[in-house]
C-alpha cells in the first residue's frame, strides 16, 4: 500500500510492529515530491510517533483479528482473557490493557484485538454495569440542585455521581466518557 492511500484507523505493519494510524496531513511543497506526516500508535506498546513520509514510499498492512472475549482474572499486572469460541486463555500486559482496566470485572464480555495470535489491545462495550462500595455522604438538599458526589466502584473506579446513589448500589458507566450513566440496581 503506498502512503497516499493510507487513512485514519488503518494498521500498518512497519519493521515488524504494527501500528494503528491516528491521523495523517497531507503537505504538497511548491517543488518536489509531496509530504505525509502520519501519527502512530504503536500497537504493542502505546507509544506514539510522528514519522514524516514522501509520496510513493509504501507500507505492508497488518493483519489484525478481533476475537470475543470474557475477562477472567487479574494476577501480578497481567490480564487473562478467555476465547468464547475456542476457550483458549490469553494474558495481555498491563501496558496493553491500561486505563481499560478500570472498567473490568469478572466475566465481563470484550472483544480484543489479535496480531500473529497475540492480544494487542481490548475493545470495551459501550457501558459497563459496577457495584458501588463507597460513597461520600449526601448533603440535605442535594437532591434538588443536582449535586454530584463521588463514589468508589469495586473495581477502584472512583466517580462523580448524583447525590441519591448509595453503597450496593449498581449503576451504568460509560466506556467511551467514563461517567454516570444511570442506576440499574441497588
Amino acid at each position: 500500500m503506498e502512503v497516499s492511500e493510507v487513512s485514519k484507523n488503518k494498521k500498518l505493519l512497519i519493521d515488524g510492529v504494527p501500528f494503528n494510524v491516528e491521523g495523517v496531513d497531507f503537505v504538497k511543497p511548491g517543488k518536489g515530491r509531496a509530504i505525509y506526516h502520519l501519527k502512530l500508535r504503536n500497537l504493542i506498546n502505546g507509544t506514539l510517533s510522528e514519522p514524516t513520509y514522501h509520496s510513493g514510499d509504501k507500507f505492508d498492512e497488518a493483519t489484525i483479528t478481533v476475537r470475543d472475549m470474557q475477562y477472567l482474572y487479574e494476577e501480578h499486572g497481567h490480564y487473562t482473557f478467555m476465547d468464547t469460541e475456542s476457550y483458549e486463555q490469553h494474558v495481555m500486559g498491563e501496558e496493553n490493557v491500561g486505563d481499560k482496566k478500570l472498567y473490568l470485572k469478572d466475566s465481563l464480555g470484550v472483544q480484543v484485538m489479535m496480531w500473529e495470535d497475540r492480544p494487542i489491545d481490548l475493545i470495551l462495550p459501550k457501558a459497563v454495569e459496577l457495584k458501588v462500595v463507597e460513597t461520600e455522604s449526601a448533603l440535605k438538599g442535594a437532591t434538588v440542585t443536582a449535586q454530584q458526589k463521588m463514589a468508589k466502584l469495586e473495581t477502584g473506579m472512583s466517580i462523580g455521581v448524583p447525590a441519591f446513589v448509595k453503597d450496593g448500589d449498581t449503576i451504568r458507566i460509560s466506556t467511551v466518557t467514563g461517567s454516570y450513566v444511570e442506576r440499574v440496581g441497588g
